[in-house]
């Protein structure tokens, strides 16, 4: 059974750093597409960052330049590295793994089959 578990979230001020991690059981980080996603409250689901199996990454246009999203495939880890962190940035985070190895639209959550619980963050002024 596919397993996500996310970590690394946390309270932090504006202008601080975060970097989320998902360890993933039972399935190859380094073979597939890959996300992250997050939640605010009251707010719809948002992709925020993907990596194929090709390395391609896409961000969404709010964190372009400040998240970074990355792999460790021997530690079978998916990361998320956020800087400058805004309030805005506020959510809960979440890992998601596809099956495909990419995607012509890698931010939409019909790619992805398998969630983590979540990891929420929180930045304050």
């Amino acid at each position: 059974q596919v397993k996500l578990v996310e970590s690394g979230g946390g309270s932090v001020q504006a202008g601080g750093s975060l970097r989320l991690s998902c360890a993933a059981s039972e399935y190859t980080v380094g073979n597939y597409l890959m996300a992250w996603f997050r939640q605010a409250p009251g707010k719809e689901r948002e992709g925020v960052a993907t990596m194929d199996r090709s390395n391609k990454s896409t961000y969404a246009e709010p964190v372009k330049g400040r998240f970074t999203i990355s792999r460790d495939n021997a530690e079978n880890t998916l990361y998320l590295q956020m800087n400058s962190l805004k309030l805005e940035d506020s959510a809960t985070y979440y890992c998601a793994a596809s099956f495909w190895t990419s995607s012509t639209s890698p931010r939409s959550n019909g790619n992805y089959f398998y969630w983590g619980q979540g990891t929420q963050v929180t930045v304050s002024s």
